[in-house]
């Protein structure tokens, strides 16, 4: 499997030099984010800011290096094709989880089925698999419906937990983020990572410690994480511009230029694989909150793409993200298998051409309709949505828009509570069945849809996402891809805006890599 990446990596050489080095003295690495992590339970929000945090307590069978984004082992030392259908997991010997106790063929089973749970939302990761298996306690196979050829990309989120400390603490099954209920697992964690968690409270401080039971491959000199949630962009900058921070994950493009002029202090940065875009509510017969009774525009593509024509993403990319993105017209970035550059083309930006199909809709004098924003997930994301809520205003649609932390705002679009709604969607896999099977599939069993909120749904698109499943000829695997993702561009069944690029500020004396997925390795970050 060959996977692309466009972010600044660091060089091969550099990376084997930082796993052969000693450790020095122990450090202490503070960061900073706009949002705090949703929950410590590994398979209950599929977060890609959870999912990050997640990997420096639990660890995956395999895992992507961070230069050469291939798969690598990690708790497996490697892997046989037994069949089409059949892939056989070796573990890792002596592994132990931070309380001590061995790591064996039962935990892993136990871990994949939980990720399968109807409360999980990881069942995208699970796609095409039937069940884990245990063959002895160092071995374990996992069973396939079809032959996938992106079983090993999708294995590199699949963390692993204690079975008996699941049971132990009533965790068996993932928290369901749809309701308020809270397991053990939500705020505690356990597992075989590099760190451990020794204390969480929510939006305010995460604090991770070393493993003493660890025993990977890492070249980290940093023995302490802490981990500061700040909301306020000028406050994030104030903390690292007086070293009350080490690095900063998402800085405000505003602050970019005072930040590369300050001498203590470097930027980095790279092309994400992370694609934002708005989804729509096309399954109610009645918006909520809307002035048109008895039926709902979003059903209509002509009114889909009057908003997408509506949109000056040009304006967005130079005075909102302040160049920090890439305008894009198709629903993954460049990296993602399926993309291509046909694929990629936007509908114009046409203000007249948005009102003319306005009018052919029956909407001459636009309509009211409700539009939900996250206000802490994506870079400038309430300010994108004040600026589309501006434009749509031009055209006569009245988006009364509301914001919320993510905390909040990703388990109510879960609920199907907004009308039109932002979404950022990266792709861990690096192949567009991911994304296409989680935000335009029909909602299903298996992570059929599970981000299809607004639940759009083609039977066209569900056949193409189920033949992608299951064909193993590569070339004609991406036609489908492609032809997918063709089919959502046409059927306006999100808008795209774009992908973003990420920035990362930080001290000088930080070495980090960055990477396509926007997330820190743990196992990499020096302070020197």
């Amino acid at each position: 499997m060959k996977f692309k990446s466009t972010a600044l990596f660091a060089c091969m050489a550099a990376v084997a030099a930082l796993l052969a080095a000693p450790q020095a003295h122990a450090k202490t690495f503070r960061w900073s984010n706009a949002s705090d992590i949703p929950t410590l339970d590994i398979h209950s929000q599929n977060n890609a800011l959870g999912n990050g945090v997640h990997a420096a307590i639990y660890e995956a069978l395999v895992y992507y290096n961070s230069v050469t984004f291939k798969v690598e082992p990690q708790l497996a030392t490697s892997w046989t094709e037994v069949s089409p259908t059949q892939v056989r997991f070796t573990l890792r010997s002596g592994v132990k989880f931070s309380d001590g106790s061995t790591l064996t063929a039962d935990d892993v089973v136990y871990s994949i089925t939980r990720a399968m749970a109807k409360t999980s939302n990881y069942s995208v990761f699970t796609q095409g698999m039937d069940k884990a298996v245990k063959v002895n306690d160092n071995t374990v196979d996992i069973m396939m419906k079809s032959p996938n050829p992106v079983l090993l990309n999708q294995m590199t989120e699949l963390r692993i937990m204690s079975k008996a400390w699941a049971e132990k603490n009533n965790s068996v099954e993932p928290k369901d983020i749809k309701t308020k209920d809270e397991s053990f697992a939500h705020r505690n964690a356990m597992g075989t990572g590099l760190f451990m968690v020794k204390e969480w409270q929510p939006d305010q401080k995460l604090v991770l410690v070393r493993n003493p039971n660890h025993s990977g491959k890492q070249a980290t000199n940093v023995t302490e994480i802490i981990y500061t949630p700040i909301k306020s962009e000028p406050t994030r900058t104030a903390a690292l511009l007086s070293g009350e921070i080490d690095l900063v994950l998402d800085p405000s493009p505003q602050d970019l230029p005072r930040l590369r002029a300050t001498d203590t202090l470097k930027v980095i940065e790279g092309p994400e694989n992370r694609t934002i875009f708005f989804g729509m509510d096309q399954f109610r017969d009645e918006l909520v909150g809307s002035n048109v009774k008895g039926k709902n525009p979003l059903k209509d593509l002509r009114v889909r793409k009057a908003l997408y024509q509506a949109i000056d993403i040009d304006s967005i990319n130079k005075v909102t993200m302040r160049g920090l993105s890439q305008s894009t017209g198709a629903l993954v970035a460049p990296q993602v298998t399926g993309w291509t550059k046909e694929v990629d083309k936007r509908w114009p930006y046409n203000p007249d051409a948005a009102m003319k199909l306005l009018a052919e809709a029956g909407y001459p004098q636009g309509f009211e309709v409700d539009f939900a924003c996250p206000n802490n997930r994506y870079i400038n994301d309430e300010k994108i949505c004040i600026a589309v809520a501006a434009m749509w205003t031009k055209v006569g649609v009245k988006a009364k828009l509301r914001t919320l932390p993510l905390v909040t705002y990703f388990p109510m679009i879960q609920r199907f509570e907004a009308s039109i709604y932002m979404l950022g969607w990266g792709v861990p896999t690096f192949d567009a069945l991911y994304s296409l099977q989680s935000l335009t599939r029909s909602l299903g069993a298996g992570g059929d849809g599970n981000y299809n909120v607004g639940r759009y749904s083609n039977p066209q698109m569900d056949a193409l996402v189920e033949r992608t499943k299951k064909e193993t000829d590569l070339k004609v695997r991406t036609t489908l891809l492609t032809r997918a993702l063709q089919l959502q561009n046409d059927d306006v069944s999100h808008i795209p805006l774009h992908n973003q690029i990420i920035p990362w500020a930080m001290k000088k004396n930080i070495d980090v890599v960055h990477r396509a997925d926007n997330r820190l390795d743990w196992r990499l970050i020096k302070v020197n």
